[in-house]
């Protein structure tokens, strides 16, 4: 049998009214389709300690989403929006931009009327990206003067509320673009429950760039070329996965950021070796096929078609199963994307079967 390789494998027809604009009334009054078994059941994410036992260890991502939009002019007059992807050394971003006529370097950029910012030049793999000079700190005028960068399928203004709800609960290190939107649904209660029912946690960090946001342009997905995004699995993480395993507990992932900080650290380590601490850059590109080491369970959102997340949730359940989950979810009306709802997989130990079509 032959794994799903072709972009036109993972697209689905989805109702635009399905796509959430706004989040829950409360984070962890979300659904969650519990995909452990077929027939799925519709749960809610509150119910979750009644799906994980004691000993279990969940993963974290404790990413801070940065105000990276800003919105600006050239002094020609012509408009300039910019969505910065990383922060460097000496007062750099790299960021994109989006304006009329594409900047040259030296040109000067007014940002919310109230700082220039200089273009450098361009950036990145495919010279996509630009890299722009700061007057000051960068995260302190972004913090001052940017918008919450929503994702571009939430066709609305960020506004009050989106400052502290596109932020999850373990956000700590300030770095990303884009939230880890599988732990938008935990809060205070939940977490209490989880305590209370023997469940643990950990934290690994992947700052998610915009480039989770780029399409897949080739048809054959194999020649896709994965953005790179820095993470680190810390000591104290790969002390607490060694502890979960010992003890027979389940490595459960809270989202795909998680795991795939997770799967990038075991793959610099050999076959069968314990799990080290590790950091750096990760492009890791997950398709069905792909072998996991370290995660049981995955907690996630509904994501786009054709996306790469789609695929690496399909290589992690199962592509017939989340085609048969998203089905499902359609027709019982969830919520899809980063404001959506969630579901929870669990890793498929079946070989890849050869495609069919998605919902």
């Amino acid at each position: 049998m032959t794994a799903p390789s072709t972009l036109s494998d993972f697209d689905f027809a989805l109702p635009r009214e399905l796509i959430a604009q706004r989040p829950a009334d409360q984070r962890s009054a979300a659904r969650l389709l519990d995909g452990r078994a077929d027939p799925p059941r519709d749960r809610h994410v509150r119910d979750l300690p009644e799906l994980l036992h004691a000993g279990d260890l969940l993963v974290v991502n404790d990413t801070a989403v940065i105000k990276a939009r800003l919105f600006g002019s050239k002094a020609s007059g012509g408009a300039v929006e910019a969505l910065v992807e990383r922060i460097e050394a000496g007062h750099v971003v790299v960021a994109q931009l989006r304006a009329s006529k594409t900047p040259r370097p030296g040109t000067a950029i007014r940002f919310a009327d109230a700082f220039d910012a200089e273009v450098l030049g361009r950036t990145g793999s495919d010279g996509s990206l630009f890299r722009l000079r700061f007057p000051s700190p960068p995260l302190a005028l972004l913090e001052r003067h940017g918008h919450v960068p929503l994702p571009p399928y939430i066709e609305r203004a960020d506004d009050a509320s989106d400052h502290a709800r596109y932020q999850t609960v373990f956000a700590e290190r300030p770095g990303a673009v884009a939230a880890p939107t599988a732990a938008l649904h935990f809060d205070a209660e939940l977490l209490a429950a989880l305590a209370a029912r023997g469940v643990e946690r950990t934290a690994v960090t992947l700052h998610v760039g915009a480039g989770t946001f780029q399409p897949v342009r080739s048809d054959r997905i194999a020649e896709h070329v994965m953005h790179s995004e820095r993470f680190e699995v810390g000591a104290a993480a790969a002390a607490a996965i060694a502890r979960a395993r010992a003890g027979g507990g389940r490595i459960v992932a809270v989202g795909t950021t998680s795991l795939r900080a997770l799967e990038a650290a075991a793959l610099r380590r050999a076959p069968g070796e314990p799990l080290a601490p590790a950091a750096g850059e990760t492009d890791l590109f997950i398709t069905p096929g792909f072998e996991f080491r370290v995660v049981d369970l995955l907690l996630t959102n509904f994501h786009l078609p054709k996306s790469t997340l789609l695929m690496l949730v399909s290589a992690f359940a199962g592509f017939d199963r989340i085609r048969a989950f998203y089905a499902h979810a359609i027709d019982q009306r969830y919520r899809f994307f980063s404001y959506g709802d969630a579901m929870l997989l669990a890793r498929d130990a079946a070989p890849a079967s050869a495609p069919t079509t998605f919902p």
